[in-house]
C-alpha cells in the first residue's frame, strides 16, 4: 500500500484561473508561493527562500477557489505532489512542483461573511478526472 500528501501554507502568486473540460468539469489553476525564514546562525545574517508550486483544484473545490481566492491571499493546501520537468524559455531544464489539491483553506483576511479567520473548500469532488487527455492545457 502507498499513500502520499502534501500540506502547504503560502501566499497566492497571481489570480486563479477557472476553465471547464468538454465534460463541463471545472478546473482552477494558481500559483502558491511558500517562504521559509531563518537567521543563518555563523553569519547571523537573515535569509529566505521562496519554493512555488503550481496547483489545480478540480470540480466545486475549483469554483469555490476561483471566487474567493485573489492574488496574495494566504491559503492551506492539502493534497497530492507531483515533479514536472520542462525547458524554460531559456532553453534551460527546469522543474516544476504540481499539487492536486484535495482541500483548501483560506488563511487570513477577510472572509466573504466579513469575518477575520478561517474558511474551508473541502468537497469530495477536489479529484481530478481519470481521463487526463481532455485537459485544455
Amino acid at each position: 500500500m502507498s499513500y502520499q500528501q502534501c500540506i502547504i501554507i503560502g501566499n497566492l502568486g497571481k489570480n486563479p484561473e477557472l476553465r471547464y473540460l468538454q465534460n463541463g468539469r471545472a478546473v482552477c489553476s494558481f500559483s502558491v508561493a511558500v517562504t521559509e525564514r531563518w537567521t543563518d546562525r555563523t553569519s547571523n545574517e537573515k535569509r529566505e527562500k521562496t519554493t512555488w508550486f503550481s496547483v489545480s483544484a478540480w470540480g466545486p473545490l475549483g469554483e469555490t477557489c476561483n471566487q474567493y481566492l485573489t492574488k496574495g491571499r494566504q491559503v492551506m493546501i492539502i493534497g497530492t505532489v507531483s515533479a514536472r520537468a520542462y525547458t524554460d524559455k531559456a532553453g534551460q531544464p527546469a522543474a516544476s512542483l504540481d499539487i492536486t489539491a484535495t482541500d483548501v483553506r483560506f488563511l487570513g483576511g477577510q472572509g466573504s461573511d466579513g469575518q477575520n479567520g478561517e474558511r474551508s473548500a473541502e468537497f469530495g469532488g477536489g479529484q481530478p478526472p481519470s481521463d487526463l487527455s481532455d485537459i485544455p492545457f
